[in-house]
């Protein structure tokens, strides 16, 4: 790592003069997001079998490539290299979808905003991009109990601290953050379904 890594970002307020920039591209994304074990891969596959276009969570996808390789999760989990590599492929994701289409990303860009506080890299260097994409909508789906799997190396503590950082960033960006209580998911597909009904935005 660059000496980046030594100092701790985890509360780095976003700097006021990055958070001034205007948007350079309205979309009809919407965003679908909280803490680790929220339950938003369950709604995202359920938006998917209503025949809404739909992205998936890069980090998930990248630390399983990464496993299959022979990696170990607690070498990925905290390389700065690799937080750069997943925050890369979300950027490239993003910038290769058309504005115009309505679709739900599982996670996006501003995401990685407290994600590169806990890899110890300052967020304010990627404050700006956040700006080149404004979506719809975002959708913080309220925590469930935690859940480990392979792919997660979390705790229920960094879970309750990722839910108020995503909470805030995107506050702090503009937006307007649904939250969407704990529900069956089929409940959770109805709310935000009815959500984006009531403002024409679907």
């Amino acid at each position: 790592m660059n000496d980046s890594s030594q100092h701790d970002f985890r509360a780095t307020e976003l700097d006021p003069d990055l958070l001034a920039t205007p948007y350079t591209v309205q979309t009809n994304w919407h965003v679908i997001t909280g803490a680790v074990s929220c339950g938003k891969t369950t709604l995202i596959d359920l938006l998917a079998d209503k025949g809404f276009q739909t992205v998936p969570e890069v980090a998930r996808q990248y630390i399983e490539r990464e496993m299959a390789r022979g990696r170990r999760l607690d070498e990925i989990f905290g390389n700065e290299a690799d937080e750069r590599a997943m925050t890369d492929m979300r950027r490239t994701i993003e910038h290769e979808l058309r504005a115009t289409d309505v679709l739900f990303l599982d996670r996006a860009l501003p995401d990685y905003l407290w994600f590169w506080r806990i890899f110890g890299l300052n967020p304010n260097e990627l404050l700006a991009e956040c700006f080149h994409h404004r979506y719809a909508s975002v959708f913080i789906l309220d925590r469930l109990p935690f859940q480990e799997d392979r792919a997660r190396i979390e705790d229920d503590n960094y879970t309750v601290l990722l839910d108020e950082a995503l909470a805030r960033d995107y506050s702090a960006l503009g937006y307007r953050v649904v939250r969407v209580p704990v529900l069956s998911p089929q409940e959770r597909l109805q709310f935000v379904l009815e959500r984006l009904s009531e403002q024409g935005l679907i």
